[in-house]
């Protein structure tokens, strides 16, 4: 499951967020990450997927 959750935070940083923590802060930062910068979005995604994850 995790793959298919990098492979959305790629694609859309904010979803592969929203999918391992729900809309905590980490969403928000990552949002914020991404509309300031569509690369840094994604590497805060893979790092929250890799460290939450279950």
């Amino acid at each position: 499951m995790d793959i298919l959750r990098i492979l959305l935070a790629i694609l859309i940083p904010p979803l592969g967020v929203f999918l391992q923590v729900g809309l905590g802060i980490q969403f928000w930062i990552n949002i914020l990450l991404t509309l300031l910068g569509y690369i840094p979005g994604i590497i805060h995604a893979i790092y929250v997927i890799l460290k939450y994850g279950k």
